[in-house]
C-alpha cells in the first residue's frame, strides 16, 4: 500500500471533479412501457438541461423520441413532472419552450395538439395519461392570465384531432393524478384548495368516463383538509388503491367501489411530498399482486403483496432509494440508487428474480475506497425533540490530514422545506468528502419520511426549527469530536437557502455559508412567487398580513446587523419560484455592511441549475470561496471569482 500524502483538510486532491459530476449528471425519471418498448425521461446537462424521451426497444437499442429543439418538460406548478405519455408507439409530450402538447411518431416532425395560448407559455399541461382506446389524453391544465392567478383544471384532449379540448373538472385551486380504470370506464383524480399543499390535505374523486370524453356520477372517495392522499392507482380487477396518511403515516389503502379498507398500516411512509407530478411507489403485476418500494431500512428493495394484504417474498436488494415504480406483465421497473451507486433503471422479474440494468446515469465508476458511506444519526434538538441526518466522514485513500487537525464540516439543508435528504450516492456530497470535508445532510423537523407529526412539526415554526436542527446537528458532531467547531459551513438551495441564510444571520456558529436561490425576505416572497406556493407560508409561518410581524422577524434581510460571516450567493435569473430580487437584496445588505461575499447570477437558469457549465462553475466557485475564507488552497485549478470586501478575509 502506498503511503498517504499529508495535506490539510479541504486541500485534498480528488478524482471526483466538477467535470466528473457534470458528466454523471444525467437524470432518469418517468418510466413508461408500451408493448415491448420501455421509455423514460433523460435530463441532459450537456444539452443545456434538455429533457428527452428515450425509447429502448426489445433488442436494447435506444433512440431519442423528441428531436433536437424540443424539450419534454412542463411548467405546471413550476416544478413540473408527468411531462409525457405513450400509446402504440406515439408519444405525447409537453414542450418546454411554448408549453403546448405535441404528438410525435415514426420519427416524423412533432405535431401540436393544443393551440397557441393568449399569452406566451400561458397554457401548460402535466400528468399526461391516455384512456384505453387511445382517443383521449387526460391531464392537468394550468392556464395563466394577465391580471389574476392561474386557473387549474382537469381536461381531456383529443389524441388525434388538434385543438379539441374538454374540461372535465374545474372549480378547485389544484388538480393532479388523473388515472383511468383498466376498462376505461372510470377516472379518478385529486384536488385541493388554498391554503393547503397536497401533503397537508386533498380529496380523491371518482367519476364515470365515457367514450366521448365526458364525466358523470362524480363521487368523493376519501381525503379532507387534514388527510393527505397520494398516488391513486387502479388494480387489474378495478379496485382503486391510494396512499393515505389518516393513520399518521402515508400507508396503502384500497376502495372496492363500496367501502375503504386499510391495505397496509405501519409506521412507514409509502409516499413522498408531491412537489412534482408523476411520482409512483407501487404498481400491479399481471398475476394481480402488488409491488411496493421498500423503505430504506427494509431488507428487500421491493416488497410484494397479494391484493388481500398477505405479504409475499420480496424482490432484489441493494437500493436505498427507489422511485418511478412501474409494472408490465411479470416485471417491475424502477429508478434505483444506493449509497454506492448512481441512479439506474432496473427491471426485475417477479417470478424468476432475474434482474437487469436497462440504463445507467452515465456517471463514473468510482473506486469504492473513494466513497464516504453515510451513517444515519438521530440527535437532540430544541424543545426536547430529536432530529435526523446522514453523516459522511471525510474519505480519500490517497491523502490524510495531520493528526492535530479536525475536518471542517459542511452542513447541508434540503429544500422544500417539505422534502427529505436521502442516503443514495451523491457525487456532490462526495465532491466535498473526498477533499477533506465532513458532511451532514440534515432532515430537520418538517422533513418527510418520518410520519405526519414530524412533517407537521414545522408548521408555524419555519425559520426556527429547521435552523435550530441544523445548528444542533453541527453541535452534536462537534461534541463527539468528529469536526472542527471553528470551521463549520452551511449550504442550502431554495427553502434550504432560507435556512442557511437564517443560520448565518441569527446564530454565531458558522465560518461561512452558501445559498442557492435562497430566500432572504419572506414578505417579498408572498407578493412575488407562483400560485402553487402562494399560500404555502400560511401554514409554515402564518396567514399574511395577520402574521406580518412573524414574517418580518424571520426574514434575515431585516437583521443584517447580526451578519458577521462571509456568504456566497448563486441565483438563476429566470427563477419564477424564488425570483432574483431575493439574491439582490441580500447582496446589497452584505455589500453595505462590508462583509466578504460573492454573487454569481446565471442567465438561462430557473429554479435549480440544469446547464453543465453552470453546475461546474457554481460547485468550483463554492470550494474556492471556502478556501479563501478558511485559509486552505484547493488542489483543483479553479478560475477565481470576485469576492467583494475581500480585504476582510484572512490568508
Amino acid at each position: 500500500m502506498s503511503r498517504k500524502t499529508v495535506s490539510p483538510y479541504g486541500s485534498w486532491a480528488s478524482p471526483i471533479t466538477a467535470d466528473l459530476i457534470v458528466a454523471g449528471g444525467l437524470s432518469l425519471s418517468e418510466i413508461r412501457v408500451d408493448g415491448e418498448n420501455v421509455y423514460w425521461l433523460e435530463g441532459r446537462p450537456a444539452e443545456a438541461g434538455r429533457s428527452v424521451v428515450v425509447r429502448r426497444s426489445v433488442d436494447g437499442e435506444e433512440s431519442d423520441q423528441n428531436p433536437a429543439g424540443f424539450n419534454a418538460r412542463t411548467g405546471v406548478h413550476e416544478y413540473g413532472g408527468g411531462a409525457y405519455a405513450v400509446r402504440s408507439g406515439t408519444i405525447y409530450f409537453s414542450n418546454w419552450e411554448d408549453q403546448r402538447i405535441y404528438r410525435v411518431a415514426n420519427n416524423a416532425p412533432p405535431q401540436a395538439l393544443t393551440g397557441l395560448p393568449e399569452i406566451p407559455r400561458g397554457d401548460r399541461y402535466a400528468d399526461l395519461t391516455i384512456n384505453g382506446d387511445g382517443h383521449w389524453l387526460c391531464c392537468i391544465r394550468e392556464r395563466h392570465h394577465p391580471t389574476q392567478e392561474p386557473t387549474n383544471d382537469l381536461v381531456a384532449i383529443s389524441a388525434s384531432t388538434p385543438g379539441v379540448l374538454q374540461v372535465l373538472a374545474s372549480g378547485h385551486d389544484f388538480y393532479s393524478s388523473p388515472r383511468l380504470s383498466p376498462d376505461g370506464s372510470k377516472i379518478c383524480w385529486l384536488s385541493w384548495d388554498h391554503p393547503n399543499m397536497p401533503w397537508d390535505g386533498c380529496v380523491l374523486w371518482v367519476a364515470e368516463f365515457d367514450g366521448d370524453g365526458w364525466l358523470s356520477n362524480e363521487i368523493r372517495i376519501a381525503g379532507s383538509q387534514t388527510e393527505s392522499i397520494a398516488q391513486p392507482e387502479w388494480s387489474p380487477d378495478g379496485d382503486l388503491f391510494f396512499v393515505s396518511d389518516a393513520s399518521g403515516w402515508w400507508n396503502l389503502t384500497a376502495w372496492d367501489g363500496h367501502s375503504i379498507r386499510t391495505f397496509l398500516e405501519e409506521e412507514v411512509d409509502h409516499a413522498e411530498a408531491a412537489w412534482q407530478f408523476g411520482y409512483s411507489a407501487y404498481g400491479f403485476l399481471s398475476d394481480g399482486s402488488l409491488a411496493l418500494r421498500a423503505d430504506p431500512a427494509h431488507s428487500a428493495t421491493l416488497r410484494r403483496f397479494e391484493t388481500d394484504g398477505r405479504e409475499l417474498p420480496g424482490l432484489g436488494s441493494g437500493h436505498s432509494t427507489i422511485r418511478y415504480v412501474t409494472t408490465v406483465d411479470e416485471c417491475v421497473l424502477y429508478v434505483g440508487a444506493s449509497p454506492t451507486s448512481l441512479p439506474e433503471i432496473i427491471s426485475v422479474h417477479s417470478v424468476t428474480g432475474a434482474r437487469s440494468v436497462l440504463k445507467k446515469s452515465n456517471g463514473p465508476e468510482l473506486n469504492p475506497d473513494d466513497i464516504s458511506n453515510p451513517r444515519a444519526i438521530t440527535f437532540p434538538t430544541t424543545d426536547n425533540a430529536e432530529a435526523h441526518a446522514f453523516y459522511y466522514p471525510p474519505r480519500n485513500p490517497r491523502v490524510k490530514a495531520s493528526e492535530k487537525e479536525k475536518p471542517p464540516l459542511l452542513v447541508i439543508t434540503h429544500g422544500g422545506p417539505t422534502g427529505a435528504a436521502g442516503s443514495e450516492l451523491s457525487l456532490r456530497v462526495q465532491f466535498w468528502t473526498s477533499r477533506g470535508f465532513a458532511v451532514v445532510d440534515v432532515n430537520y423537523r418538517g422533513s418527510t419520511g418520518h410520519g405526519r407529526s414530524y412533517r407537521d412539526a414545522l408548521k408555524g415554526m419555519w425559520g426556527v426549527y429547521d435552523t435550530a436542527d441544523c445548528i444542533a446537528a453541527a453541535d452534536y458532531l462537534n461534541e463527539l469530536g468528529l469536526v472542527d467547531g471553528d470551521r463549520l459551513v452551511i449550504r442550502g438551495s431554495s427553502a434550504g437557502g432560507y435556512t442557511a441564510i437564517n443560520a448565518l444571520t441569527f446564530y454565531d456558529r458558522f465560518a461561512a455559508g452558501a445559498t442557492y436561490y435562497g430566500i432572504a425576505d419572506l414578505q417579498a416572497l408572498v407578493n412575488d412567487t407562483h400560485k402553487f406556493e402562494s399560500r404555502y407560508l400560511d401554514s409554515l409561518i402564518g396567514p399574511y398580513p395577520e402574521a406580518a410581524q412573524l414574517y418580518h422577524d424571520r426574514s434575515a434581510i431585516h437583521f443584517t446587523e447580526r451578519l458577521s460571516c462571509p456568504m456566497i450567493i448563486f441565483q438563476g435569473l429566470e427563477d419564477a419560484i424564488v425570483p432574483p430580487a431575493q439574491a439582490e437584496l441580500m447582496s446589497t445588505a452584505l455589500r453595505e455592511k462590508g462583509i466578504p461575499f460573492s454573487y454569481l447570477p446565471f442567465k438561462g437558469e430557473q429554479h435549480g441549475f440544469r446547464q453543465a457549465k453552470n453546475i461546474k462553475r457554481s460547485l468550483e466557485a463554492e470550494l474556492y470561496f471556502y478556501g479563501r475564507v478558511m485559509g486552505f488552497e484547493p488542489a483543483d485549478q479553479i478560475e477565481p471569482i470576485e469576492i467583494e470586501n475581500a480585504d476582510c478575509l484572512r490568508g
